[in-house]
């Protein structure tokens, strides 16, 4: 692997790759054509390809902040200053709802997101970026769920790497409505009826 920093002109060229999909991919969908991503950035398909070999490469490059905000804002919910041991269970639910709220309502996500989230999680894409993001994505929610869990809040046989299959099966299902949010509100609100224990 090449290790190098970037020439100056190279890196120009993967930043406005990456500005000009994350445009194309929120006004197209993650299927947004590669080929238009690159004339409209200004550089060749090769320029892309040799940056970003695939679609799944580039889309990675795109979400990278918004991952690292979600990894980030699992942190802060779990190092909240310890509560009183009888609202603990309240607590953990609210971490874990929050959380998952935040997950579904980014606004600066693109269409198609959910599904190949849902695809990055199987075994084949272990080694590339996407789903080794996915993967953090789900020790995340894992951290956030166990805690529920310990607490009593939610049931423990729930995994979190199907709670994160039902989640973004809602963000896409979400995507087919007029309204996204409403409809993604309705259903996690179902979801987080069938997770708490009575």
């Amino acid at each position: 692997m090449d290790t190098r920093p970037m020439r100056a002109d190279a890196r120009r060229n993967y930043e406005r790759l990456i500005t000009t999909a994350r445009t194309a991919f929120m006004e197209h969908g993650t299927g947004a054509s590669l080929d238009d991503i690159a004339k409209r950035a200004g550089v060749g398909s090769g320029t892309l390809y040799r940056h970003f070999p695939t679609r799944d490469a580039l889309l990675h490059a795109v979400l990278r902040d918004r991952i690292e905000g979600l990894l980030a804002h699992a942190d802060e919910l779990l190092s909240e200053p310890a509560p009183d041991p009888d609202t603990e269970a309240l607590n953990a639910q609210a971490a874990l709802d929050r959380w998952l709220r935040t997950y579904l309502t980014g606004a600066d996500t693109p269409r198609g997101t959910s599904t190949v989230i849902i695809e990055a999680m199987s075994a084949e894409w272990a080694d590339t970026g996407l789903g080794a993001a996915t993967a953090a994505i789900c020790d995340a929610l894992g951290r956030l769920l166990n805690r529920a869990q310990r607490a009593g809040a939610v049931h423990t046989e729930i995994d979190p790497c199907d709670l994160l299959r039902l989640t973004n099966a809602i963000g896409a299902a979400a995507e087919r409505t007029t309204d996204p949010g409403a409809y993604a509100d309705r259903m996690l609100a179902l979801l987080f009826d069938g997770l708490r224990t009575r």
